[in-house]
């Protein structure tokens, strides 16, 4: 990756944190394990091509805060899950995940359909035991599976169904 690139991923990235860090209402989104946010670069590969909150985003005096430096190569599962919708898009190039709640996937829903965007839900209690705890593995299901649920497109938001637990995307 040219460093042109990794000036600008990080620049992007360091911009967006900075307006989430100045949303209270953010802080309502954020789960028990905190939020990630990643970023790939157009030839990414590799999760160590991947930008992302080292420590992830969680909430100091009420505020969304940054635990800790942009760096790459400091997430797993997040990386693979965007290295895996980028397979399917290539356009896109950041993920986030957040707090399920059937409250802000009604919210989302809405959203997406306001936008034109393609929302997704998977059902988690289908994914084979076998590939629950491998990043890798899990994200190439979570999103073969937000993809068959919506159709064979790929969605900009998709989450596990409001009615079960699990991770969000």
């Amino acid at each position: 990756m040219h460093l042109n690139e990794k000036i600008d991923m990080t620049g992007r990235l360091y911009l967006a944190l900075e307006q989430i860090e100045n949303c209270e209402e953010f802080s309502a989104l954020i789960p028990e394990v905190r939020t990630n946010f990643v970023y790939a670069s157009k030839e990414s590969t590799d999760p160590e091509d991947v930008l992302a909150v080292d420590g992830r985003i969680t909430v100091v005096d009420k505020l969304p805060k940054a635990a800790g430096k942009i760096k790459f190569g400091v997430s797993g599962y997040m990386a693979n899950l965007i290295l895996e919708i980028r397979k399917h898009d290539p356009e896109i190039r950041s993920a986030i995940d957040f707090a399920n709640s059937p409250q802000i996937t009604s919210f989302l829903k809405d959203y997406c359909k306001e936008k034109g965007w393609i929302f997704s839900g998977i059902d988690r209690r289908s994914e084979p035991e076998s590939i629950k705890d491998p990043d890798e593995v899990s994200a190439s299901w979570e999103v073969a599976e937000a993809i068959q649920a919506a159709g064979g497109q790929v969605p900009r938001v998709f989450f596990p169904r409001p009615e079960q637990s699990g991770r969000s995307r």
